[in-house]
């Protein structure tokens, strides 16, 4: 890394605490520069100007990266899918069947909107589902509430640790109703949908994921009625 404007951007950041234009994140092993970039929402070749990588496919463990407009530092491994790396395709899905299925869905009723997969030059990571703001968003499984707070993008978004490996996550709410720690049951309402984050209206954005490998939700939902509670 040249001694650049990232450095300076680090020096500036220290001087004001990092709580304007951005803060100082840590690399940890199995991070990479688009992974980071996900789980704050930035682009990785927004992170590789503001830290002045000449090859932003190399950095090290314990490297300090200035990420441009972050409040705080977050749990990437937490945050952001392990294997995301551009142009990648979906992972093999599990042939289930339908009373196999772990999760029930997260809101009653609703209509998905967007699908898991490539979208124009990104990935999307899960599904979106259609509902009106203040829609209870309830948890698809038993798990422990793993992270509950807003992200640059997810909006105020909650994500769940569950049995198997599994997590899932619910993002762009209106209001989280749990807090980091807390466990949570099978259908308790978890948060309300809202419009937070990138969005252009109230939806619930949900993923699922394995050993924190996004997978597609519809592999892991039961099919229609898709209820979360009856």
């Amino acid at each position: 890394m040249r001694v650049g404007a990232g450095l300076l951007l680090l020096a500036g950041l220290a001087a004001c605490g990092g709580s304007k234009g951005g803060t100082v994140h840590v690399v940890k092993r199995g991070e990479n520069l688009y992974r980071i970039g996900k789980a704050y929402g930035v682009s990785y070749e927004e992170l590789a100007e503001a830290n002045d990588l000449d090859d932003p496919s190399r950095i090290e463990v314990g490297q300090r990266l200035v990420v441009p407009g972050a409040k705080k530092a977050v749990p990437v491994d937490i945050v952001a899918p392990r294997d995301v790396k551009r142009g990648r395709r979906p992972a093999a899905e599990p042939e289930l069947p339908p009373d196999k299925r772990p999760f029930i869905w997260p809101v009653a009723g609703g209509q998905v909107t967007s699908l898991f997969g490539p979208r124009g030059r990104s990935f999307h990571d899960g599904i979106d589902i259609d509902a009106e703001e203040g829609t209870p968003v309830y948890a698809a499984a038993d798990g422990v509430v793993a992270f509950a707070d807003e992200l640059r993008g997810y909006g105020r978004v909650v994500i769940l640790r569950h049995g198997d490996d599994y997590a899932t996550v619910y993002a762009h709410n209106q209001k989280n109703l749990v807090a980091e720690g807390e466990r949570v049951k099978r259908g308790q309402r978890i948060a309300l949908v809202g419009d937070s984050g990138r969005t252009t209206a109230p939806n619930l954005h949900f993923e699922v994921r394995r050993e924190n490998v996004a997978r597609d939700p519809l592999a892991y939902l039961p099919p229609e009625p898709r209820l979360a509670n009856r």
